[in-house]
């Protein structure tokens, strides 16, 4: 028996270690025991390209069925926005996502999407850890036979989706822009559905492998180089889109195949939503965020909140108040007019309607978004040290024992959630472990890009 806990975006382990059947009916279990107390009849479950997906999905659901809930479920794989969305539109209770999202492939995972269409509250999670039983051997009723009975009912959450995009996005005038669009789906759940809103994409990796080639599905420039040559060997390409496994967050390229990372995707939401499109809200980012989009808000006179890292935190925002933008560092991002949920593909689409409606160049806007607000360049190292290694350098933290990295002095501290070492000049570095992987992320805003690996190369140095 293992203590089964929830991370920064759901529980995630490692297939046939700690991920087994065994532990997804505990889970399931203590999901059901949850909604039992709450009234909660319905719940929506899908699974992405992950191995073992079918296999998880259907203990999922025999789980539920023994607790009297009602199972809508999808076949093959579908995203997690599909599901959320799902949760929506079929007024069901609840949705459970099986995936690990951008973890490694050996990984599988397993997120709660609340009624809202977004990841559930800290607390709601919180409440379903401490229903979790040790153990679950209850003899449950074959998935084939509950859905023979109508306790488990097909739907068809691709469609649902896709149709949903449809009205949502002036699709012909995209399609009719003369853009061209490279997509890598990372070998992830968002294949599918992109294809069919853009059928003239150049497709990579958009294929049904559960091993992912061995690459991570996590869509950052690292991952991304196949995509990015592409990109620069045909200068007839306009842009180039990413997403991770189960295609709830997005990277992106320029027409000159330069990564251009999710700080700059959310300034140019920001921008084109208010600026463009005449609407106004809150703006929400979580910690990591560049503090430009803080700038830029003030500018436009709008409200900004900064949370923990974790879109259940944004999300839960946009459930109570009107935001117009939301998003993470990691690639997660929202905005109004859809459910409260990172979507991948439906950043991208606004992306390429933003530049279809102004016949610019991604260039072309991010050089205007230079205009209002100046440059700056943001980076990110993932260091995969001992955890002996990382809590003495989260104590040090702590401690107040870091006055400076390399030649730039600390002036400040923000321990919102991790610890942010403000140097002036919009510059500084910050330090965190993970929520989602064994690893110690260290995030830095420079002026420039060869400034900011400076930056981050100082701040290893020094910490270990």
């Amino acid at each position: 028996m293992i203590n089964i806990k929830f991370g920064t975006d759901g529980w995630r382990a490692i297939i046939a270690d700690e991920y087994t059947v065994d532990n997804v009916r505990r889970v399931t279990a203590g999901t059901a025991l949850w909604m039992n107390q709450k009234n909660y009849k319905t719940v929506v479950v899908g699974h992405d390209c992950r191995f073992g997906g079918e296999m998880f999905l259907k203990a999922t659901t025999e789980v539920f069925c023994q607790h009297g809930i009602k199972v809508y479920y999808a076949k093959d794989f579908v995203s997690t926005p599909m599901i959320s969305l799902g949760v929506v539109k079929l007024k069901a209770d609840l949705g459970i996502v099986i995936t690990a999202s951008h973890n490694p492939p050996s990984y599988n995972g397993y997120k709660l999407k609340s009624n809202f269409g977004g990841p559930s509250s800290p607390q709601d999670i919180t409440e379903v850890e401490n229903l979790i039983p040790e153990t679950w051997d209850t003899k449950c009723t074959p998935f084939d036979e509950l859905v023979k009975n109508g306790n488990a009912s097909l739907v068809e959450l691709e469609n649902m989706y896709v149709e949903h995009a449809e009205a949502g996005f002036d699709l012909d005038l995209i399609r009719n822009s003369g853009l061209k669009v490279a997509y890598d789906a990372m070998y992830g759940a968002g294949q599918r559905a992109m294809l069919r809103l853009l059928p003239d994409v150049i497709a990579l990796h958009c294929d049904n492998n559960p091993s992912f080639m061995g690459q991570a599905p996590e869509p950052i420039m690292k991952n991304l180089t196949e995509l990015s040559t592409l990109i620069k060997n045909d200068p007839s390409i306009s842009l180039g889109i990413a997403n991770d496994g189960d295609a709830d967050r997005i990277g992106m390229f320029d027409g000159n195949g330069l990564f251009v990372d999710s700080h700059h995707i959310l300034l140019l939401l920001l921008m084109y939503m208010y600026k463009y499109k005449k609407l106004s809200g809150e703006v929400v980012v979580t910690f990591s965020v560049t503090d430009k989009m803080r700038e830029l808000a003030n500018k436009y006179g709008l409200p900004c909140e900064i949370t923990k890292i974790g879109f259940k935190y944004i999300a839960e925002i946009m459930t109570q108040r009107d935001v117009l933008v939301g998003g993470e560092e990691s690639g997660g991002l929202a905005v109004k007019g859809h459910i409260p949920e990172r979507d991948g593909i439906w950043i991208g689409l606004m992306i390429l309607e933003f530049m279809a409606a102004t016949k610019k160049s991604l260039e072309e806007l991010i050089q205007d978004l230079y205009d209002e607000i100046g440059t700056f360049w943001f980076d990110r190292d993932d260091l995969h040290i001992t955890e002996e290694q990382k809590q003495n350098v989260i104590k040090a933290c702590k401690d107040g024992s870091y006055s400076q990295f390399g030649n730039d002095k600390v002036i400040s501290t923000e321990t919102l959630d991790g610890f942010k070492f403000i140097y002036g000049d919009e510059r500084w570095i910050m330090i965190r472990p993970s929520g989602t992987e064994p690893v110690l992320r260290v995030y830095a805003q420079g002026k420039n890009a060869a400034d900011t690996r400076a930056m981050l190369d100082a701040a290893k140095a020094t910490i270990l």
